[in-house]
């Protein structure tokens, strides 16, 4: 049913209303209010968004009326109603948007062969996909290697209705959302409505800062929106924060970030939205709550939503281009629904948490988890006991004779030390902070006041500023800092992710050579989101996250095992010792400098790169026919064999009989781990594969590149040099093919198994597919022949991959693993589905002896994507004649 049809045949169309003003022309909208006003009022404004939505996509099939009655009856229904939400948009990066787009194009192949007019496969649901996560940083971004790729991408932006493709070099996804594409409200199909967004990217949340509610979902769930198929999820709890107190004035963003995330993580708020409130609230610009929202994944929640008020409309008007009648209609329609936020009224705040902001103190985050916080002011105590512990989350077990070790070593013609501690990559990245002024220019402010000192950065330390986009660039240029960072050793070297992703350029094989001779602890120091251990470099164990002054700091410090209050940054041109306190710029002097510099000048260059776009992009030729010209000497572009054998008979489940475990896992397994987006090992299979294409170590780019080649990207399946494998016993890619006992790359090892024709399961412990949303976690085991994971727990983003590739996700039941049924992982496993399978089933599972295992399917629709052999295949079928 169309949208814009009749009210009276619209399930809820006595709800729609008329916004009417001497100003503007009248819009129509949905007022849920209608339904009941008193519920309505008592729902947090987050599941206010979801009700409209719900409503307004109310058709009765993917949709239903009884969606509506439960989020109403949110506070009953929460953790119980599984309810469809249909988001305005999807924005999808390039690392996930190419295998994306390559599927949809693949579709259109298969369908063509069935006799289908490929031009039915097309985005339903407008979709953004920008061009930023690729980028190396050990040479500016060269646009010819990636040539291909970006053919494919502008075929993609003419062949494709309901597309917006954003060229490199623009902005990065998270800058975009926030500063081009959001609207807050959004007008269609003849009416206005909130402004909501589904991504590719985990970080997607940062959106909520700015009272759009939006979360991050996996690249096949993208996919599935983009054709038009809902986002099913169960209706969440709503944990409300009060924040309270006076900040204090040395306190980043960042600090704040850090102990919001301590505070919901001990609240175990896994899984649920997060709404702010309280008079804390106000003294957050936009900025610092998009930061705040852009964490939300590091404390394990799914929305952090901060509600529209004064504060937000005023970030539109001075970011806006048009912020006349726009933004009337915008306030007016936000408060017709209750949907603005009055911080002064208490009716609207319940009895929620409470968080006192004058708590929170300068912290980093680390060394290898970003859970684990650490009060600048014990940065050194803390280190040196991550030194003594025992190898785990956070020690490293180095003997005490050992902790003073230095190893001298020559670098440019220079001789400098190395010890534990030292610092060898310090990065201004993009991902968590370029969103925010004040934490950029206090770096800028810093690292000013730090050449003036007669301070410097050690050469040999891997620094780089990688801005979220031109606009950082121009507000550090324009207010006089950028020079004296580059002074410090931080240039500019591109827009996009880059060491917080793994695109980290080669430290000095000098210094390499020095972490290797002394078994030295070094560390990165990063202003980003994710520090896994060996995410940035193989031979850098200890990373630290850390809001942007502070990497500037520690990176003129040298290293991390230092008291920046009672010890000196270093020693001026005279002599005299200079502390932090001394370089430290102050919260007035910050704000005063982003007053006069952040103005809507800088949004009205974005948009007018936007509409330039780069010269690059504008001169590339590409195909104008519906299919893709798929080129067989292709390294970056292939179609994946996902549609192969596609037909419109339903599928049975089929029971998995004799399976061996491809691998045999521990707890937190990552995507990191699963399917890494880093550089390529020159003796891994990938590296194998691109060799064989007649191609050099410096031509293989990067994983994250080639997410276009299937070839490349099921060879570099379980390729993470930390993966941990029981059944070899020691770390690194490799596996054990059990009938011969050779062991072998993981790859090689599934290939044989496939050749005889058995399936694979994997077995895991707690977590498993945590960290970044990645599809080719799923898509890569599905191609390497895996049919079911069995874990004691999952991630929920992962999980659901895994359901839209046809691969059953099993849980242990509580209180049992593979340890406690004495499963040592080289048995042959039966696992009985059935026909009629329905959610949360219990199966048998034997390997010579029985026991149950759960099927982690929430709801039909999941049951119906796994019998159809995946999302993809289910949405392809429905277009079959």
């Amino acid at each position: 049913m169309a949208l814009g049809s009749p009210q009276h045949e619209h399930p809820f169309g006595h709800l729609i209303d008329t916004l009417q003003s001497e100003q503007y022309e009248e819009r129509r909208y949905f007022n849920p209010q209608k339904l009941s006003d008193v519920r309505y009022e008592k729902l947090p404004f987050c599941m206010r968004v979801l009700l409209e939505s719900t409503i307004r996509k109310c058709d009765g099939f993917y949709i239903k009326t009884d969606d509506v009655s439960s989020i109403l009856a949110w506070q009953k229904q929460q953790n119980q109603a599984e309810v469809a939400f249909s988001p305005a948009r999807v924005l999808l990066q390039d690392f996930t948007g190419i295998p994306a787009m390559v599927d949809l194009a693949a579709m259109r192949d298969a369908l063509a062969k069935q006799g289908v007019d490929p031009n039915l496969v097309n985005p339903r649901c407008p979709t953004d996909l920008i061009v930023d996560h690729s980028l190396q940083i050990d040479y500016k971004m060269e646009l010819i290697r990636n040539k291909e790729r970006l053919q494919f991408f502008k075929w993609c932006s003419k062949a494709f209705k309901n597309i917006n493709v954003v060229p490199p070099d623009i902005n990065t996804v998270h800058q975009l959302n926030l500063e081009y594409l959001c609207q807050v409200v959004q007008e269609g199909e003849g009416f206005i409505y909130p402004d909501s967004v589904v991504g590719t990217d985990s970080h997607t949340t940062m959106i909520n800062g700015l009272g759009i509610l939006g979360w991050g979902v996996g690249g096949i769930e993208s996919e599935a929106v983009m054709l038009g198929q809902p986002v099913s999820l169960t209706l969440p709890q709503v944990v409300g924060c009060k924040l309270v107190g006076t900040i204090n004035p040395l306190a980043t963003s960042i600090d704040i970030v850090l102990g919001i995330t301590k505070h919901l993580r001990q609240a175990g708020i896994g899984g649920k939205f997060v709404e702010f409130f309280g008079p804390g609230v106000q003294q957050l610009s936009a900025p610092d709550r998009t930061t705040i929202a852009n964490m939300c994944p590091e404390y394990n929640a799914t929305v952090s939503f901060f509600p529209v008020d004064d504060i937000t409309l005023q970030h539109f008007k001075h970011t806006s281009t048009d912020h006349t009648e726009k933004l009337v209609v915008l306030e007016d329609y936000l408060k017709a629904i209750k949907l603005f936020r009055s911080y002064g009224d208490q009716s609207e705040e319940p009895q929620y948490s409470e968080m006192n902001l004058s708590s929170i103190v300068p912290h980093v985050s680390g060394p290898k988890r970003p859970q684990d916080r650490v009060a600048v002011t014990c940065m050194k105590e803390d280190f040196i006991n991550c030194l003594n512990e025992k190898v785990g989350f956070k020690g490293f077990h180095i003997s005490k004779e050992k902790q003073a070790t230095q190893v001298p070593f020559l670098h440019e013609g220079a001789e400098y030390n190395l010890a534990h501690g030292s610092v060898v990559i310090a990065a201004v990245i993009s991902c968590t902070n370029n969103c925010n002024p004040s934490v950029m220019l206090a770096a800028g402010l810093l690292a000013k006041k730090a050449v003036e000192a007669g301070l410097m950065v050690k050469p040999y330390i891997r620094t780089s500023l990688v801005p979220g986009g031109g606009t950082v660039t121009h507000y550090l240029n324009t207010s006089g800092v950028l020079p004296y960072l580059r002074k410090l050793g931080f240039e500019v070297v591109g827009y996009g992710c880059a060491t917080c992703v793994g695109n980290t350029a080669p430290l000095p094989e000098s210094v390499v050579d020095a972490i290797k001779q002394g078994d030295l602890v070094a560390c990165g120091v990063l202003s980003g989101n994710r520090h896994l251990e060996g995410r940035l470099c193989d031979c850098v164990r200890a990373n630290y996250l850390a809001s942007p002054p502070l990497v500037v700091a520690y990176a003129i410090a040298g290293t991390v095992s230092i008291d920046l209050e009672t010890e000196p940054l270093g020693v001026n041109s005279e002599g005299k010792d200079v502390y932090l306190r001394d370089i430290w710029p102050s919260k007035e002097e910050v704000n005063h400098t982003e007053e006069n510099i952040v103005i809507a000048s800088m949004f009205k260059e974005l948009r007018s790169r936007m509409e330039k776009g780069s010269t690059f992009w504008n001169s590339l030729e590409s195909a104008e026919s519906a299919l893709f010209p798929w080129d067989p000497k292709s390294t970056y572009i292939r179609c994946p064999s996902f549609f192969s054998k596609l037909s419109k008979e339903v599928c049975t489940p089929q029971s998995i009989e004799g399976a061996y475990p491809l691998l045999f896992l521990g707890d937190k397994v990552t995507t990191d781990h699963i399917s890494p987006a880093g550089s390529i090992a020159r003796v891994s299979a990938a590296a194998k594969y691109l060799q064989s294409k007649r191609l050099t170590p410096r031509e293989f780019n990067s994983y994250g590149a080639r997410r276009g080649n299937d070839a490349v990207m099921t060879r570099g399946t379980f390729a993470s040099i930390k993966l941990q494998n029981r059944l070899i016993g020691k770390t690194g890619p490799k596996t054990l093919h059990i009938p011969s006992g050779q062991t072998l790359d993981v790859f090689e090892a599934a290939e044989r198994y496939q050749r005889d024709g058995v399936p694979l399961i994997i077995l895991a412990g707690k977590e498993y597919g945590s960290g970044s949303s990645r599809d080719w976690a799923a898509k890569g085991p599905y191609l390497l022949g895996v049919r079911a994971v069995i874990a004691e727990s999952f991630e929920k983003i992962h999980w659901n991959h895994l359901v839209g590739m046809g691969i059953a996700p099993l849980q242990f039941l509580p209180g049992q693993n593979a340890d406690s049924l004495e499963l040592c992982g080289k048995e042959r496993f039966t696992i009985n589905i059935p026909q009629e399978l329905i959610p949360r089933q219990q199966l048998i599972m034997s390997t010579g002896k029985s026991f149950s295992v759960m099927a982690l399917f929430e709801n039909d629709m999941d049951v119906a994507f796994f019998r159809h052999g995946g999302i993809l295949k289910y949405v392809a079928r429905s277009l079959l004649p």
